[in-house]
């Protein structure tokens, strides 16, 4: 019989529905995790759920807006009717406008700010009873090489995944004690469609060089197949073809 790393593990994971967060849920079901697949696009969530089941996964789709906490809440409580519990928390909705701060309007400013930011308090707040009751569980979140970096033009997303990384860390302090681990991975340039919707034009490197989805996948994969009593903080990854 294969032996599944993540046999018997439920995760749940906002921005499913491409990028980052479709990849993780292809690597974690792969590895033999029930997988709740939640975005704002509803027929692409469709599309990966029905995909995963024709492998034999178990996987469903609950649209949801991070920005909502009430639409968080009741993702989270699907995940558990169906499943009883929840061994994984991914935060994976985000997303920048690529602009000098003074030409971002205020509802840009906002949407930065909620998705990035609340999306991710939301998504860990929503989790955290089930997770304490568990006695166990990990929350990853997606951050960026903009959360320990500053660059012009990203200055609102910039500051928005500066705190997710801090608030990561705080939050990790108040609930270690009841095993649950904090991460956030900060890669730099992906290759996934965060770039174009951005509107950053004709980026410097090949799709080919970039960190490709799978790649964090692996990594997120590896955060939570640590040893129990230990956890991978955050990691900044870089591909070799960008500067440093």
């Amino acid at each position: 019989m294969e032996n599944k790393k993540l046999k018997d593990y439920v995760t749940v994971i906002t921005g499913a529905s491409s990028g980052m967060g479709d990849a993780i849920a292809r690597r974690f079901a792969e590895e033999g995790s029930r997988v709740v697949l939640s975005a704002r696009r509803a027929e692409r969530l469709e599309t990966l759920a029905g995909e995963l089941k024709g492998k034999g996964h178990e996987a469903f789709a609950v649209p949801a807006d991070v920005t909502d906490f009430s639409q968080v809440q009741n993702l989270v409580k699907e995940a558990v009717d169906a499943f009883g519990r929840i061994d994984v928390m991914v935060n994976a909705a985000g997303f920048g406008y690529l602009k000098p701060f003074e030409e971002n309007t205020v509802e840009e400013i906002d949407l930065q700010i909620d998705v990035n930011v609340k999306g991710v308090c939301y998504g860990s707040k929503a989790v955290l009873d089930v997770m304490k009751k568990q006695g166990a569980g990990n929350i990853i979140n997606i951050g960026s090489i903009a959360s320990v970096r500053h660059f012009a033009d990203f200055a609102v997303y910039s500051g928005a995944k500066h705190a997710v990384l801090g608030f990561s860390k705080s939050l990790y302090e108040e609930v270690r004690k009841f095993g649950i681990r904090i991460n956030v991975l900060c890669p730099a340039a992906v290759n996934t469609e965060f770039l174009d919707v951005a509107g950053y034009k004709d980026p410097p490197w090949k799709p080919e060089e970039m960190i490709q989805a799978e790649d964090i996948a692996e990594l997120a994969l590896t955060c939570v197949t640590l040893p129990k009593n230990i956890q991978l903080e955050s990691m900044v990854i870089w591909p070799l073809a960008q500067e440093t």
